[in-house]
């Protein structure tokens, strides 16, 4: 009788592991929808109709929206990883506010704040997880750059060409602030200053942990990108 009951555990828990992994398989397509896909990335520059510059290097400048070909937009890219596939994510926000004085073609001083509670990818769950569980952006709704050493501009060339410049600042996510140099994209278009680029991250270095979800692992290195636009104050 023992041996009897004994084989009708062990078939059953064979037919649960069997379950198990049929529903795993059944599902994974699900949650690959879920939460894998290219996302929403903060593009580079568009080069293609910049004008001359029209205003003064010098002065005080903002934040602003831009226009729809360089619209200011701050946001991170990141691979996601499946057993068998690896598949990049981008997500960004046009929240963003920020300044920049420039003295004599030196940027003196400048600053970006971007307000995570708005980052949004292409899917509504992975939004959900992403600011939950990666920014906690309810305890930490902000991330931050900040310039920390004078960048010479007077360089930046007034017809609309692109030129780059390197930025030294501490970038700022959740409660870990981070020293950054990297190289900058930055344009005179009409009466605005165009800056964009990529800051290359490691995740762990911000605390920013891997969420506990079924479907993909994030990579630990990945990259802010960022695309301003600044009018005169």
């Amino acid at each position: 009788m023992n041996k009897v009951l004994g084989n009708r555990k062990l078939v059953i828990s064979v037919f649960v592991v069997l379950i198990a992994l049929a529903s795993a398989v059944a599902l994974g397509p699900v949650f690959y929808s879920l939460f894998m896909g290219k996302g929403v990335k903060t593009e580079p520059i568009d080069t293609s109709r910049l004008k001359a510059a029209s205003t003064d290097l010098n002065g005080d400048w903002k934040v602003v929206k831009g226009d729809p070909r360089n619209h200011s937009s701050v946001g991170f890219t990141f691979d996601e990883v499946l057993p068998a596939e690896r598949t990049r994510t981008s997500g960004s926000t046009t929240a963003v506010t920020g300044q920049a004085s420039i003295d004599g073609g030196v940027l003196e001083s400048g600053s970006i704040t971007v307000d995570m509670t708005q980052l949004g990818t292409d899917k509504k769950v992975r939004d959900q997880n992403m600011k939950s569980k990666l920014f906690i952006t309810e305890k930490y709704p902000e991330s931050s750059f900040n310039i920390t050493q004078p960048a010479d501009l007077s360089a930046v060339p007034d017809d609309g060409s692109v030129a780059k410049v390197k930025l030294t600042g501490d970038l700022q996510i959740k409660d870990a602030k981070r020293p950054v140099t990297q190289d900058f994209d930055v344009v005179r278009d009409g009466d605005l200053i165009l800056l964009g680029g990529t800051i290359p991250v490691n995740r762990l270095d911000y605390d920013i942990q891997t969420p506990d979800m079924i479907a993909a692992k994030i990579a630990e290195n990945g990259e802010v990108n960022i695309r301003i636009a600044l009018a005169k104050q």
